[in-house]
């Protein structure tokens, strides 16, 4: 993973610095607010590590600021001074995790890991389709006419309209899109190879450009855009993932990317349990911060607190069924959008 360290005491940043090297992650360093975002200005993280008290500036301002600009990219609090209340508070206002001084390796490993496997998930996960299984499913169960933009050979199937599409021209494809939809009001869009529109436009322009995609799609049918994994950063991937999917269906993707979160869903999902079992079935130690993460499954409505017991929601239900069959969320008319890997021949 590559990680910045931001910490105002040398000694510190510099050891964590080098246990996270020994771990063959890639580790920058900054020691102070305006510095590290200078860094984030200049390179992709996959997670900010930052100290909570620092002077002047502290891991609430860097966290604001991440947060502002660089809303995928998680962010852990380092503290040695905060109490509990603190580091959870941190958690609320959009850090990712917190680990509390002294440390060991193994509770860095710990979060990292976590933090990688969430990384994953909003990134595309381990078994995307292939996009004519997608067109395919479409048409077969939604009866959508499909557009399917590319630049590779496709054979055209039944509803299925294959266009090569110019991936340096946003205009065009917009156009293509425009005209298709005022033909079909019910349709769903592939695009392939979001990669080579993000390898010559600005990353900005073109995450505005796949919101544009998705609200004209918003009520016809679902929206894909595949990437190629070795041609894009897990954080543009996330990037992407996020502008594609919609803002229900993107909060629900953020509060199942999270492990704990996810194992306390599929205990849930088991039968009502008590905070204990939850704390069990996440494998954590930390209650305060297993409370965290049940406050947001409860606030997203995948978990209804009742009593001393949790019990799953019928959207939690749903959650759990996608969890097991599928790497998007399905919305309630059937139809799914996303972001896949998919692999373009050298």
């Amino acid at each position: 993973m590559r990680i910045l360290v931001v910490d105002d005491d040398a000694v510190f940043r510099e050891e964590l610095a080098d246990l996270l090297r020994d771990e063959h992650h890639e580790v920058s360093v900054s020691p102070s607010v305006p510095k590290a975002l200078e860094e984030l200005a200049n390179a992709e993280f996959d997670v900010v590590l930052t100290d909570l008290k620092m002077p002047r500036q502290g891991g609430l301002d860097l966290l604001r600021e991440v947060r502002a600009h660089y809303p995928t990219t998680p962010v852990v609090m380092v503290t040695g001074f905060a109490t509990v209340e603190t580091a959870v508070a941190a958690m609320k206002a959009g850090a990712a995790e917190y680990v509390q001084k002294p440390f060991k390796i193994e509770q860095v490993r710990e979060v990292l890991s976590r933090l990688e496997q969430e990384s994953k998930f909003l990134s595309g996960g381990d078994r995307p389709p292939t996009p004519d299984t997608l067109t395919r499913a479409w048409t077969r169960k939604e009866g959508t006419a499909v557009l399917h933009l590319t630049t590779r050979p496709v054979r055209p199937s039944p509803g299925v309209t294959v266009e090569t599409t110019d991936l340096e021209n946003p205009t065009a494809i917009r156009d293509q899109v425009a005209t298709f939809l005022a033909e079909h009001p019910k349709a769903g869009l592939l695009l392939e190879d979001i990669d080579l529109l993000l390898a010559h436009h600005r990353k900005s322009d073109i995450l505005l450009f796949l919101e544009d995609l998705r609200r004209r799609m918003e009520g016809r049918g679902p929206f894909v855009v595949t990437f190629d994994p070795k041609r894009i950063s897990a954080t543009s991937a996330r990037d992407v993932r996020a502008a594609v999917a919609g803002p229900a269906t993107r909060l629900t993707l953020e509060t199942l990317a999270n492990p704990v979160r996810r194992a306390v869903l599929r205990r849930a999902a088991d039968g009502p349990c008590s905070f204990t079992d939850a704390l069990k079935a996440a494998g954590l130690e930390d209650s305060p911060k297993l409370a965290f993460h049940i406050r947001r499954l409860v606030d997203d409505g995948l978990v209804a607190h009742e009593g001393e017991s949790y019990r799953i929601t019928p959207k939690g239900k749903e959650a759990v069924l996608w969890l097991s069959e599928a790497d998007t969320l399905a919305r309630h008319d059937g139809a799914t959008s996303g972001a896949f890997a998919h692999s373009r021949p050298d």
